[in-house]
C-alpha cells in the first residue's frame, strides 16, 4: 500500500504509528491524549514522529491506559497473532447493528474479507477495499480466488476487535460481485480509491460489490 503522509511529516517507528492510529480511532487530538495521560502535548508529538523514541515502561503504561489499550498492543507484541486473545469481559453486551451504523463502520476504506463459493469449497480471502458510490470496491489481478465470485452473490465482512477491552464489532455485506470494465468508471475508481492494494504487483482488475443487504453486531461492556 502506498503510504499517505502529509508534506514535511517525519518517518515514524512502529510505536509512533500505533500511538497515532489508536489516538485517531478514539477521535482524540494530541492535546486530549496528553491531558488523559498527564503528559505534555509536545512529548506525544515527539513519540508519534520519531522512530528512535523509547519511553520508559511507566510512560508506556500511562499511554496505553489513556488510549484504552495495552502496552503490548502499542509495542506490536501481538502483530503475528490473531485478534481476540483477551478473555471475555465480565459483563459483555451483545447487540445487533442497524443499517446506518453498519455503513458508518464500513467508513471509506479498510481491510475486509470476501467469501466466495468455488468449485472446490467456499473460500475467504482478505482484500483492502474502498467504499465508493455506495458499493465495496477493490482491485485484484487475473486468476485470483476473489474473481471466482464474479456475477454471483458474495459476502464481504469487516470487523474490528479490541483485545484490551474484550469488545468489538463485525459488519457483513451481501451483494453481487461485478467486474468494472468501463474505462471512465475505472478511471473514477482509481482517482477515488484510498490506496493501491497492499499485496502490490499489477492489480488492474476492479471488482464492485453492491450493498444489497447489510447486517452487523457488536459486543461491548456495561
Amino acid at each position: 500500500m502506498a503510504e499517505h503522509r502529509p508534506p514535511g511529516r517525519l518517518p515514524q517507528g512502529d510505536l509512533g504509528r500505533r500511538i497515532e492510529q489508536r489516538r485517531r480511532e478514539l477521535g482524540l487530538t494530541v492535546e486530549e491524549l496528553a491531558f488523559r495521560a498527564a503528559m505534555a502535548p509536545a512529548y506525544i508529538e515527539h513519540l508519534e514522529k520519531h522512530s528512535t523514541a523509547a519511553p520508559e515502561a511507566g510512560t508506556l503504561l500511562r499511554l496505553a491506559g489513556a488510549l484504552r489499550t495495552s502496552a503490548t498492543e502499542l509495542g506490536g507484541g501481538h502483530v503475528d497473532l490473531p485478534s481476540g486473545l483477551g478473555q471475555a469481559a465480565r459483563t459483555p453486551r451483545f447487540s445487533e447493528l442497524g443499517e446506518e451504523e453498519c455503513r458508518r463502520l464500513l467508513s471509506t476504506h479498510g481491510v475486509g474479507r470476501i467469501a466466495v463459493s468455488t468449485d472446490g469449497a467456499p473460500v475467504v480471502v482478505p482484500v483492502n477495499y474502498s467504499v465508493i458510490d455506495d458499493a465495496i470496491v477493490f482491485r485484484t489481478q487475473t486468476g485470483t480466488v476473489s474473481l471466482q465470485g464474479l456475477d454471483r452473490e458474495v459476502a464481504f465482512e469487516v470487523d474490528r476487535l479490541d483485545d484490551a477491552l474484550s469488545q468489538g464489532w463485525s459488519v457483513v455485506v451481501h451483494g453481487t460481485a461485478e467486474q468494472v470494465t468501463d474505462p471512465d468508471a475505472v478511471r473514477r475508481l482509481a482517482e477515488r480509491a484510498y490506496s493501491a492494494p497492499w499485496a502490490g504487483g499489477e492489480r488492474d482488475v476492479w471488482v464492485r460489490i453492491g450493498m444489497s443487504a447489510l447486517t452487523g453486531r457488536r459486543i461491548d461492556t456495561w
